[in-house]
């Protein structure tokens, strides 16, 4: 009888190199058409209509900031709608959105294509902003608490919406929450790469393969998101 653990979890079978290489072109062709389906849903992604924005402002480091501001002279804005939880200390924010957004760290590439990647916090930017400081993060970081309906629309933050602008308006293209912002998630899509993949209790993995502990946070190590803990200023948690 096999038993696995933490420390010697399952594994695939072992097979020769030939037989390795057949089993993997066969995954490559579902890859290839995955693939091809993903450009065709950003080709209909593309063609969206879109709606005017109403004038509308976010809180900034000047103050109030119009919308079209926030673009930074670009055509294009994605902006990430961060969630916030008043009066809580940074380590009790939100994993997820800090997961998120912790990614977002090299934007030339974006910049490159006309496009502003900016930050909607939902608490105040009084209270937010030493948390964006914190954080080290490059990306221009704003309060939207009081800038609903026009830009969170009732929905509830934790959600990338993108906007197009067009002199001094601003049309919103296309938004998308839960697991469509993974697309800013490059650690997922590298890990799903991997053999145990994102070790997450919903994945469809073998009996025995990594997992992480039910009732734990993907998101969030001994107290803290995973990305706080190699933050300036931050004690590594004490080993017992």
């Amino acid at each position: 009888m096999t038993t696995t653990s933490a420390h010697h979890p399952a594994a695939p079978p072992v097979v020769d190199r030939e037989t390795w290489l057949r089993e993997r072109d066969k995954l490559l062709d579902r890859e290839k058409a995955h693939t091809r389906e993903g450009d065709a849903i950003a080709a209909a992604r593309r063609q969206l209509p879109m709606t005017l924005v109403p004038p509308v402002t976010v809180q900034g480091p000047a103050g109030d900031t119009p919308l079209v501001e926030v673009f930074e002279g670009r055509r294009m804005l994605i902006a990430y709608f961060h969630m916030w939880h008043d009066g809580k200390p940074f380590e009790d924010q939100c994993e997820g959105c800090t997961f998120s957004t912790c990614h977002m760290q090299t934007l030339d590439y974006l910049h490159a294509r006309d496009v502003t990647y900016a930050v909607f916090c939902e608490g105040s930017y009084e209270d937010s902003a030493p948390f964006a400081e914190f954080m080290g993060y490059p990306f221009p970081w704003y309060s939207a608490r009081d800038s609903d309906p026009p830009l969170a629309d009732g929905r509830g933050f934790g959600f990338i919406a993108c906007y197009l602008r067009d002199g001094d308006q601003a049309y919103e293209t296309y938004w998308t929450t839960d697991r469509g912002t993974e697309a800013l998630m490059t650690s997922y899509h590298a890990l799903d790469l991997t053999v145990y993949g994102r070790q997450e209790t919903w994945e469809n993995s073998p009996e025995g393969w990594l997992r992480i502990p039910d009732g734990q946070s993907p998101w969030r190590l001994n107290g803290r998101p995973i990305a706080q803990w190699t933050r300036p200023g931050v004690e590594p948690p004490v080993t017992p």
